[in-house]
């Protein structure tokens, strides 16, 4: 890091906490950068921050403090605790909270399966969506906040993706068509249950949670909105790497409707979508996979 930038580091920190500006000593790359530069930046008297930076992200990390901050306020998961996000020279950067990593206790994933359960039961908004316009990865998430459910799926979600995928030159003739035959018969898939608007997550999957000093979760790196609780179980089922035990414990604080496991197919399909925009045709026949079931 540059003595200048480390300069408009350290009073960018000193602006957010109301304090002395103390020099940076020293910084160390680290994991959480797929898509941008992460350090861990450590202060002379001792402090130490997480900081995410990018001369592409837009308003990027400042979406992401604002669902970090959501989350927060559940008072349900632990999440960093959102120190700035400004600008460094012409980078965007995020400053959080340094988590002290650590090792999964014994009742972890039902700790975190009770506890997103409750994160879920969080309902504050009487439509579907959000404020504003987040991100998915590095594509835009579209949350025109909508009454109906079906209507705020068909359009913000496989709507905005279909049309990202149409402008890029994505997708296939066959995945269109299929997926026009989908959205039209949406209603009779997903107009139940009739749960109402919960705080969601919107991307969990096992790069998006830490595990802190005292062997608890942590979550990371939200794409929120206000929408069916079921949609948030999609991730983790689709890309693995959590213990049955975390959805067990799901079900018994706050049990499925019957179906549950037929909508998440859906709710993938989703996920798929945007991975088609993100990283191109190889995820195309799993997206045309579980398009074919439901058309």
């Amino acid at each position: 890091m540059s003595s200048v930038r480390s300069e408009a580091l350290a009073d960018l920190i000193a602006d957010a906490t109301a304090g002395p500006t103390t020099a940076v000593s020293k910084v160390q790359s680290c994991s959480g950068g797929c898509i941008h530069r992460a350090e861990i930046v450590h202060l002379a008297d001792g402090r130490k921050y997480f900081v995410k930076s990018s001369r592409n992200a837009s308003d990027m990390f400042a979406q992401e403090a604002l669902g970090l901050a959501a989350l927060a306020e559940s008072k349900t998961l632990r999440t960093p605790r959102v120190i700035a996000a400004g600008m460094l020279g012409g980078e965007s950067c995020l400053v959080l909270e340094a988590i002290e990593a650590g090792s999964q206790r014994s009742d972890f994933w039902k700790t975190f399966g009770s506890q997103f359960a409750e994160l879920h039961r969080v309902s504050t908004a009487e439509r579907f969506g959000w404020s504003t316009e987040n991100y998915l990865g590095s594509n835009v998430q579209s949350n025109e906040a909508k009454e109906d459910w079906v209507e705020f799926f068909a359009e913000c979600r496989f709507g905005y993706q279909l049309r990202l995928a149409r402008n890029r030159g994505l997708g296939s003739r066959e995945l269109f068509k299929i997926m026009d035959r989908l959205v039209s018969r949406l209603d009779g898939y997903l107009s139940c249950p009739k749960d109402p608007p919960s705080l969601l997550h919107g991307d969990l999957w096992s790069g998006n949670y830490l595990v802190d000093q005292d062997g608890h979760p942590v979550l990371i790196d939200p794409a929120v909105y206000y929408g069916r609780r079921e949609a948030d179980l999609a991730m983790p089922l689709l890309f693995g790497g959590f213990s049955p035990d975390f959805f067990d414990a799901y079900g018994e604080a706050w049990p499925l409707t019957d179906g549950w496991r037929d909508r998440v197919e859906l709710y993938k399909l989703y996920h798929l979508l945007n991975h088609l925009n993100l990283f191109g045709s190889g995820y195309l026949d799993s997206c045309l996979e579980i398009a074919r079931r439901f058309a």
